[in-house]
């Protein structure tokens, strides 16, 4: 598996996804259409790593602006007939200390989950968004890959804090993460619908890493709650919105690719993008301009904002009685090759278990092959109960 787009330096221990700028590097978030793109800084959470002393060791492999299950229809990619993340591999080769990724689809989390590596999507606006080669910008997050929680904080350490660059950053000027809170007495639900949806392979994982939570005193319990499907649907009308919207700047006029053959402004701009766009980014496009339509717009993306609020309420509700809630990430522990014709549908029916934590911006953290989520800047907690687990045993 080819890992990097372009590789910084033998000596880097964070490697950085292809959606996150880099300076004087390719960042061309795994899309034809921005080829050859080298932007003149680098994203804050780059700038505060090396300025730290980190080295970066390159850019890696990442879907079509994220768009893809875990990074299989990346332009610069070799093709796999099983599907990992390439992030993520390194971590788990221990190439790497730690990777940035930008979560917008669960990507970054499914990818974590297979490669049986870490990862934390933070609450957002903690960490600066400036530099990320945005589509969704009102749920994707940069988050962290580590070997383990103590790895994922390390780095969440320097880079989370206010970023008077980025409109979302929220004010605090920096955030205290921790591993070892105690977590005897703390509670935490199983989903059962999202059970429900995953492979037996898979519901041992969860069921597994619950044994471990109650081997150290923590109170796990299972569930029923609706609001997946409906937080999955949402955020696909929001997300395909705003992708549509994002991606209109690439027109082959000011940077990367440019089609060959056009006669007028109008044919340079089809050309381009029919050239540049793979068939999964144009599908999200179409749908993004139907939700987006004047026939269409109260009833899909203005319903779709509303939705937003009553899934936000729902959640709060539910973790008044919980610290976090235990899901699956994936529907199952391996991803074969499939068509990209099926991709629209394949990460829509993927996203159930990932959704919510994009769409009302809560922190949610992969360990083990299975994913915490939690309150609004939680990730103590969330850190606390995975290291609890990873220190089964010590």
């Amino acid at each position: 598996m080819k890992e990097y787009t372009v590789q910084l330096s033998d000596k880097g221990t964070i490697a950085v996804d292809d959606t996150i700028l880099v300076k004087d590097a390719q960042s061309a978030a795994g899309s034809r259409i921005m080829e050859g793109f080298k932007p003149l800084f680098s994203a804050e959470a780059v700038t505060r790593l090396e300025d730290k002393g980190y080295v970066i060791s390159g850019k890696t492999q990442v879907g079509e602006f994220g768009l893809d299950l875990v990074g299989e229809f990346s332009y610069y990619a070799e093709k796999e007939e099983v599907l990992k993340g390439a992030a993520a591999q390194l971590v788990s080769k221990g190439a790497v200390k730690a990777a940035l990724g930008v979560d917008m689809t669960g990507a970054t989390r499914r990818a974590a989950a297979l490669s049986n590596v870490d990862f934390l999507k933070p609450s957002y606006g903690t960490v600066s968004r400036y530099g990320v080669i945005s589509c969704a910008a009102s749920g994707e997050q940069l988050g962290v890959y580590g070997g383990n929680v103590e790895a994922v904080k390390e780095v969440m350490d320097v880079i989370a804090g206010h970023d008077e660059k980025d409109g979302t950053s929220l004010k605090d000027a920096s955030y205290d993460y921790d591993t070892k809170l105690p977590v005897a007495g703390k509670k935490v639900c199983i989903a059962k619908e999202l059970m429900e949806k995953a492979d037996e392979e898979t519901c041992k994982k969860v069921d597994a890493f619950a044994n471990k939570l109650r081997e150290n005193g923590v109170v796990v319990e299972e569930v029923s709650c609706d609001m997946f499907d409906i937080a999955n649907t949402t955020w696909q009308i929001l997300m395909t919105a705003e992708t549509c919207n994002n991606v209109s700047r690439y027109d082959g006029v000011k940077f990367g690719h440019r089609a060959a053959e056009y006669k007028n402004i109008d044919e340079l701009y089809v050309n381009t993008r029919t050239e540049g766009f793979n068939f999964l980014t144009k599908s999200v496009i179409l749908y993004g301009s139907d939700v987006l339509s004047k026939n269409r717009y109260d009833d899909c993306y203005g319903k779709a904002l509303k939705v937003r609020r009553v899934i936000a309420d729902k959640f709060e509700e539910l973790m008044k009685n919980y610290d976090a809630i235990l899901t699956p990430v994936c529907s199952k522990t391996e991803y074969k090759a499939y068509d990209i014709s099926e991709a629209f549908e394949t990460v829509f029916k993927e996203s159930v278990f990932t959704a919510v934590a994009n769409l009302i911006g809560i922190p949610a953290l992969v360990s083990g092959g299975v994913q915490l989520m939690g309150k609004y800047f939680s990730e103590s907690v969330l850190l606390s109960l995975a290291g609890s687990t990873e220190r089964v045993g010590e």
